[in-house]
């Protein structure tokens, strides 16, 4: 006699009950296209209680979605409310997205960038979320700048400048907003099937034509094992390709903050310096990873046959001022005061200033960026629950980088707090997050591998899960 248990039948009358698909999740059974747009209509229209979603959450968390149900998932979340479509803009329709790091501020410079050279960026952004900043944090530390417009106010500024970010209207993609929110305080945020839902929910909301993802890899990344990282950079390829939209995914190094500002404002500050074409040290890896997001963008959009000419084309919009008056545009045109910009680092007024010198002599031979990471959201950068406020003159300013010598006393970090009470324990965790050498350690390439989709389908058909 056969061990194996049949399982029953589940037809498409069959009443579906919430605590009946978290047992079948709890035991490592699989969801099928219906039961996963169950769970994300009652997650939308609150129908499912909150308790119960975040049990659902940690036993997908637990146990891990299929490709399957990570499709049926995404497609649910995606259908869950509202969608935009960008078909009266004219244009072909590309966003980016990262997985989220510490300094990551590349929007602020793909965005611009790709609208400079003719595309429609539609950007539906997040917030803050575990150790990493989040985009409309920075945006809205410019005063008046707005991130929740609705769908014709999201459509006027993308006809008006060519790149629009914003949040979630409660009408777009509502599951995410309740899934995103609930994730955060579960401790339930590194799964690839959950992140891609969340991320793919909402670009393909947006009706993108083509999408670039910026997966990080290294100890600042959600996913720290690389062969979770490479999963998911695969797995999102394929599913937004299975959804028709032209998708490519760069694996890029989290191995220590993007750039030197980790923060809110600083970041922005930093940002519009490379529109304006400077090039400060320590913004190096900044500048060359948005020009190559960027250049995927416009190759993908259609804006040149080879990415070489895409390249090109995206640096010729950073070098001649084009993508800085596309962002001016954007910002204005959302409600913001661009005077701020006139002078940066006088608006920029901390309540308590730190700078944080070198304990010993060395090559900075290893940065916890996880660690950096938290640093920068106990300033007051991030928040520790959903509805917090954040500052947003907090961050950490890097005066040295990985691979990089310095000498005991030299100033190492610049840290920005509300009050200096808040200066302390981030000054103990960036202590503990770095470490020194005799030696430099090796060099890691910023950007490690690249997923189109024959490569994506063929990581999946080969990995272990």
């Amino acid at each position: 006699m056969s061990d194996v248990r049949q399982t029953p039948e589940r037809s498409s009358s069959t009443p579906l009950h919430t605590i009946d698909l978290i047992r079948r999740k709890r035991d490592g059974g699989v969801l099928n296209a219906r039961e996963m747009a169950f769970l994300a209509a009652g997650a939308a229209d609150g129908s499912i209680p909150g308790e119960q979603l975040a049990a659902w959450l940690m036993a997908a968390w637990l146990r891990g979605l299929s490709q399957e149900e990570t499709r049926a998932l995404t497609v649910a979340m995606r259908d869950s409310g509202e969608k935009f479509s960008p078909r009266g803009l004219g244009k072909a329709a590309v966003d980016k997205h990262s997985t989220g790091g510490v300094g990551d501020k590349t929007s602020f410079l793909v965005a611009p960038i790709a609208a400079a050279c003719g595309l429609a960026v539609p950007m539906i952004s997040g917030r803050a979320l575990g150790h990493t900043g989040g985009t409309l944090d920075k945006l809205e530390s410019v005063p008046g700048y707005r991130t929740a417009l609705t769908l014709k106010e999201f459509e006027a500024v993308l006809a008006q400048c060519g790149a629009s970010i914003v949040s979630q209207t409660p009408a777009l993609v509502p599951a995410d907003r309740v899934l995103y929110a609930l994730r955060d305080l579960t401790g339930t945020v590194e799964s690839p099937g959950l992140i891609c839902a969340s991320i793919l929910s909402k670009k393909l909301a947006a009706g993108l034509d083509a999408l670039v993802l910026d997966v990080k890899t290294g100890s600042g990344a959600f996913l720290r094992r690389r062969e979770d990282a490479e999963y998911l950079a695969a797995l999102m390829v394929a599913t937004a390709e299975a959804a028709g939209t032209r998708t490519v995914a760069l694996m890029t190094d989290m191995s220590q903050p993007l750039g030197r500002m980790a923060g809110n404002w600083i970041e922005l500050m930093e940002s519009v310096e490379l529109l304006r074409g400077k090039q400060p040290k320590g913004s190096e890896d900044l500048r060359e990873l948005s020009l190559r997001l960027a250049g995927w963008m416009v190759h993908l959009g259609g804006k040149a046959d080879t990415l070489e000419e895409s390249c090109a084309l995206a640096e010729t919009a950073l070098t001649d001022g084009s993508a800085l008056r596309v962002f001016l545009r954007m910002v204005a045109a959302q409600g913001g005061d661009v005077s701020v910009f006139d002078n940066m680092k006088g608006f920029h007024k901390p309540g308590a200033t730190r700078v944080l010198k070198a304990w010993e002599s060395g090559y900075i031979a290893k940065m916890d960026t996880t660690g950096l990471g938290w640093a920068v959201q106990r300033l007051g950068a991030g928040r520790e629950k959903a509805g917090e406020a954040v500052d947003p003159h907090a961050g950490v300013e890097f005066h040295a980088r990985r691979g990089d010598w310095v000498n005991h006393g030299q100033p190492l970090a610049t840290l920005y707090a509300t009050t200096p009470e808040k200066l302390d324990e981030p000054a103990a965790l960036i202590r503990m997050a770095i470490q020194f050498s005799a030696t430099p350690p090796s060099a890691v390439p910023l950007v490690s591998r690249i997923f189109v989709r024959a490569k994506a389908e063929a990581h999946l058909r080969s990995a272990v899960r």
